[in-house]
Order: C-alpha cells, then sequence, then structure tokens
C-alpha cells in the first residue's frame, strides 16, 4: 500500500521508493472502537443464514479502518513526519459488542 495524505507519504514496506529515511521519529498511531447496532446485528443475522457478503458491517470496517489511518497521519504530523513506513492495521474484542481498530506505523523524516 502506498498514499499520500496530507503531506505524509504512507507505505506499508520499510523503504519509500525514491527517497531516504534521514530520521525516525518513533511509533505512530491511530484507533478507534466501534460498537455493534442491534439492528444492523439482526439484519446481518438474517443474511448470515443465506450466505454472501454482509454489506453493513463491511461498510463499518471501511469506515472504522478510515478513521484509524487518518488518527495516525495526524500523530505523524503532528511529530514533524513527512511519511510513515511499515503502516499495520489490527482488531482486538473490547466488549462483547464492541471492537477497536487499531493503526500504526513508523514516523519518518525523508528527502
Amino acid at each position: 500500500m502506498s498514499a499520500m495524505v496530507n503531506g505524509i507519504q504512507v507505505v506499508s514496506t520499510e523503504t519509500i521508493p525514491g527517497f531516504i529515511i534521514k530520521s525516525q521519529l518513533g511509533v505512530v498511531s491511530g484507533s478507534t472502537v466501534r460498537a455493534k447496532n442491534v439492528v444492523r446485528d439482526f439484519t446481518q443475522m438474517l443474511k448470515n443464514i443465506v450466505g454472501g457478503e454482509l454489506p453493513q458491517y463491511t461498510e463499518l470496517l471501511v469506515e472504522s479502518r478510515n478513521e484509524a489511518f487518518t488518527r495516525m497521519v495526524a500523530d505523524a504530523k503532528a511529530r514533524g513526519a513527512n511519511g510513515v513506513v511499515n503502516l499495520r492495521f489490527a482488531t482486538s474484542a473490547v466488549s462483547p459488542g464492541a471492537a477497536e481498530l487499531f493503526c500504526y506505523g513508523t514516523a519518518v523524516i525523508t528527502e
């Protein structure tokens, strides 16, 4: 993955092609915790019986990833970085019916 967001080049690799990493500023992260919606769960449970994609959960996951990613980029920008390498996503259960989506990487200064 490679993206330019708010002047921050974000990649899932250890280096940014065409750039030299001058310094590392440490781990940056962003996260969001989302809870299930009872109505959404009921309709998705019915969909699960017949099979196929669960589009409302897919939409929730996309929104959560975008929010966590945006927060990580803001963290990098606040530290004065112009790049983030080794982008990763992780999830974890926080409580029954709620989960965290966590985005992290290493903030860098490149030239």
